[in-house]
């Protein structure tokens, strides 16, 4: 199982062999545009995830628990994740990560929607001029969530209350939130449960990660212009917890 997210900084760990540069954890910087639902996410999956590689492990830090709205636009989360990452990498070669050669070279991720946000293109074209690493999802990560559930591959328009409405009225969704709930407000559904993500270990044969990101990446093959931002629905959060977590599941 995965361990919780924290740990002491790389550069703390000053001129280590190559046996402790091979033991030592990743540590990944995360980005998030929401204040609630991602961060909550995230620990449900660290928690309950299964490592890829057993001796390979991540620890993780959401890097703007407390930012103000305007941190949280994607051009400007972009632009503090660079700040972050040369900060990161400095500290990783202090201690002597060797970028390109060790697995465990720091990374820096943003999680962030098309919603009807200005400046998408730029922050895309920024993270990758800058080795950021992005996690999108249009129109919101609610579709992420939902691909859990059921398949979905019709336009949302841009519009993520549409992704939302149609995630809470999955059956079994409001149950949840707890007993003589029927009705899952928008507010409450930005609380993340476990059950809404999690394999239910009365079914051995069912892995909702493994549906979500089947489901996914059959959207996302199905678009063919080279506009990112444009493409509706698409997500590639499945991107962030295989390659940035190093989970294979959960």
């Amino acid at each position: 199982m995965a361990r919780a997210r924290g740990g002491d900084s790389v550069s703390r760990k000053k001129g280590a062999g190559a046996k402790g540069r091979a033991g030592r954890a990743r540590q990944v910087y995360v980005y998030t545009e929401g204040e609630v639902t991602e961060p909550q996410y995230i620990d449900i999956i660290v928690r309950n995830g299964t490592w890829a590689d057993p001796g390979r492990t991540v620890q993780h830090h959401i890097a703007n628990p407390n930012a103000e709205g305007k941190h949280r636009k994607p051009l400007r989360m972009v632009q503090d994740a660079v700040r972050t990452l040369r900060k990161v990498e400095r500290e990783a070669k202090d201690a002597g990560l060797r970028q390109g050669k060790d697995w465990n070279w720091p990374q820096v991720w943003v999680l962030f929607d098309r919603d009807d946000h200005q400046g998408i293109p730029e922050a895309l074209r920024l993270a990758e001029n800058e080795g950021v690493r992005i996690a999108y999802s249009h129109p919101c990560f609610e579709l992420w969530r939902l691909l859990h559930y059921t398949n979905y591959t019709a336009t949302f328009g841009g519009i993520c209350n549409d992704a939302n409405s149609r995630l809470r009225s999955r059956p079994g969704f409001a149950a949840t939130y707890g007993r003589g709930v029927r009705t899952v407000t928008a507010q409450q559904s930005k609380h993340m449960r476990e059950e809404q993500v999690l394999t239910p270990a009365t079914d051995d044969a069912l892995s909702r990660y493994r549906t979500a990101r089947k489901h996914a990446q059959k959207i996302n093959d199905g678009h063919s212009t080279a506009h990112p931002h444009s493409w509706d629905p698409y997500t590639d959060v499945w991107r962030f917890v295989e390659d940035g977590l190093l989970l294979s599941g959960y």
